[in-house]
């Protein structure tokens, strides 16, 4: 049949070559994916205050009445 890669012959066509290292990198991107851990922080950094803003201030920015 044309067209179609022969075994019989010894060779492969480049369709499907590239097709399977496209499949060999899917999987090895998703292996790496699955086996990679969270990042973690170095250190949790303090909390900053804003100086001069008040609580109030707050509230009546964002519409909420306390």
């Amino acid at each position: 049949m044309p067209g179609r890669p022969s075994v019989l012959h010894g060779r492969i066509s480049a369709r499907y070559v590239r097709g399977f290292g496209a499949a060999v990198v899917a999987v090895a991107a998703l292996v790496t994916a699955a086996n990679a851990g969270p990042a973690r922080a170095a250190q949790p950094e303090p909390v900053r205050h804003v100086h001069g803003v008040s609580p109030q201030d707050l509230s009546a920015r964002d519409g909420s009445t306390r």
